[in-house]
């Protein structure tokens, strides 16, 4: 998907009317050129119709020729992943700044 501006863009998927993937909060990171939106939201279990537990996601999008783009996706394997990430930033900034 393409989207015209950053406010827009949302991980939101539908599929012959069922929505496959739904937005539950996101982040916009940063905004520019490149932009960074870190996103929670659930995906439909094709088997018992039933939403996931939440999931977390970090996803990049580049504007060209006016539009947003998709260019990478990082999606969290467990609550566990997450919270070692974010332990570690916490103290790589803690300890060595970001410039």
């Amino acid at each position: 998907m393409i989207f015209e501006k950053v406010e827009d863009i949302t991980i939101n998927y539908e599929k012959d009317g069922k929505q496959l993937v739904k937005e539950l909060k996101k982040e916009i990171m940063s905004k520019g050129v490149w932009t960074t939106i870190l996103f929670l939201y659930q995906t439909v279990n094709a088997t018992t119709g039933e939403y996931s537990e939440p999931k977390i996601c970090i996803r990049r999008y580049k504007k060209v020729k006016g539009f947003y783009q998709m260019q990478s996706k990082f999606s969290f394997s467990s609550d566990q992943q997450a919270k070692q990430v974010a332990s570690i930033i916490t103290k790589w900034v803690a300890l060595y700044g970001t410039g």
